[in-house]
C-alpha cells in the first residue's frame, strides 16, 4: 500500500516523514498565507526535492492557471508526479504535452467525490491520466482536497473497480480510519494531509511526525 503525505514545507520535515514511512512526499507551490494550506515558494520546493533525492517519490501540487505555467513549473522542479487539483485541470492534449516535453513525469488527476457523477468523471480522467486521486471537496479551499473530511467510500470503491490506472484514496484519512478506508475501497495507495498535521489557530502549520508514522505503519500492513 502506497503512503502519500502532504503538504511538506521544509527539507527536514520531508526527511522526517520519509523516515516515518512515507513513500510519496507532496509539496504545494503557491503563495504563503493564501488560499492553499502549507504553500511554499518554488525555490523552497526545489530545496526540499533536492534533499529528498531518490529517497521517496516527489509529488508537485501545482496551482498554476495555464498549461504553459504548469509545465514551466514542472520543468523547473522535476517531480516524479504532477498533481493537478486546483486552478488548472488536465486533458488528453495536456497529458500528451507533458509526456512529450517532460518524459517520465506522471500525471495525477484529482477527482472530487461529490456524488455518483464523480464516477463518470473518474472514468474520463483515467483515459489520459497515469494516476487518479479521489478526494473530498472543501468549502474554503479552491479545487479538490484539503477538506479534512471523508467522502463516500462506496463511490470510491466503484471507481477503483471501474478504471485501469492506480488510484490513491484521500479525504480525511488518519491513523484512526485508514485501515477501515483501505478495507472498504481497496485503493493502490492512501493520502493524508489534515489528519497528520498540527494546527495553530485553525491553520495547518506542520506535520505531526508520530501521527505520520502511525498512519504509514497501519497502511503498510496491507
Amino acid at each position: 500500500m502506497i503512503t502519500q503525505i502532504y503538504s511538506i514545507q521544509t527539507a527536514e520535515e520531508a526527511l522526517a516523514c520519509i523516515d516515518a514511512g512515507a513513500d510519496r512526499i507532496g509539496l504545494l507551490v503557491g503563495v504563503a498565507g493564501g488560499k492553499f494550506p502549507c504553500a511554499i515558494t518554488q525555490e523552497e520546493a526545489k530545496a526540499v526535492f533536492d534533499a529528498i533525492g531518490d529517497k521517496a517519490v516527489k509529488v508537485l501540487i501545482s496551482v498554476e492557471y495555464t498549461a504553459d505555467a504548469v509545465l514551466a513549473q514542472t520543468k523547473a522542479l522535476m517531480p516524479d508526479v504532477l498533481h493537478l487539483c486546483a486552478n488548472f485541470e488536465g486533458s488528453p492534449a495536456f497529458a500528451e504535452r507533458l509526456r512529450k516535453e517532460i518524459p517520465g513525469v506522471k500525471l495525477m488527476e484529482a477527482v472530487g467525490i461529490t456524488g455518483r457523477a464523480s464516477i463518470e468523471e473518474a472514468k474520463q480522467k483515467a483515459e489520459y491520466a497515469d494516476i487518479l486521486i479521489l478526494d473530498s471537496v472543501s468549502t474554503t479551499v479552491p479545487g479538490v482536497g484539503a477538506a479534512g473530511v471523508t467522502n463516500d467510500w462506496n463511490i470510491d470503491r466503484e471507481i477503483v473497480e471501474s478504471v485501469n490506472v492506480p488510484v490513491i484514496l484521500a479525504g480525511g484519512l488518519g491513523p484512526e480510519n485508514v485501515a477501515d478506508a483501505i478495507e472498504a475501497v481497496h485503493p493502490d495507495g492512501v493520502d493524508s494531509l489534515t489528519k497528520t498535521s498540527d494546527k495553530e489557530n485553525g491553520i495547518l502549520v506542520r506535520k505531526n511526525i508520530p501521527r505520520v508514522r502511525a498512519f504509514c505503519e497501519i497502511a503498510h500492513r496491507y
